[in-house]
């Protein structure tokens, strides 16, 4: 007995990919941050109010201000992601960008073709799936590192695909 809406087994993917940027600071890392400026913050603040330069120490708070909002607005970028999948009846390329708006792409495999631009020194510096007219880069926040271990698997994902 088969029910109506099960996946049939063509359309399954065989390859995913979650692309997200790389934060090397962490939450307790930021938290920890945070807590050695404030604390320089108000040492600094205290000795330069005792020495009657109290405005300086608001200026000194105004930099703290400005450190921690430069950390948030990154860590908000930060939640952009891109999924990629492949079965061998679609490509599906789902982009999410930081304020949540998402955006879906699908490429029939057989069709679609994988462009990478290279630099001699720097490696990877394009990636895009390109099908139907339409051209979607992907990948674009990542790093060269990671930009070719991602081109090597989806590659291979979509020769797969093709039967190659």
């Amino acid at each position: 007995m088969s029910e109506t809406n099960a996946v049939p087994a063509a359309d399954e993917p065989f390859f995913r990919a979650l692309l997200t940027p790389h934060r090397s600071l962490g939450r307790t890392g930021f938290a920890l941050l945070m807590a050695g400026l404030l604390t320089g913050w108000i040492i600094t603040g205290a000795i330069f109010v005792a020495h009657g330069a109290w405005p300086v120490s608001g200026f000194l708070g105004l930099d703290v201000l400005f450190v921690y909002g430069a950390f948030r607005l990154n860590y908000r970028a930060a939640r952009v992601r891109e999924e990629v999948s492949v079965s061998r009846t679609c490509l599906r390329i789902r982009k999410v960008a930081a304020s949540g708006k998402a955006e879906q792409h699908r490429f029939n495999p057989f069709w679609a073709r994988f462009s990478v631009a290279r630099h001699t020194e720097i490696g990877i510096t394009r990636m895009a799936v390109e099908g139907h007219g339409l051209t979607v880069p992907i990948g674009t926040f990542l790093n060269p590192g990671d930009r070719d271990s991602f081109a090597l698997a989806f590659s291979c994902a979509l020769a797969t695909a093709r039967g190659r």
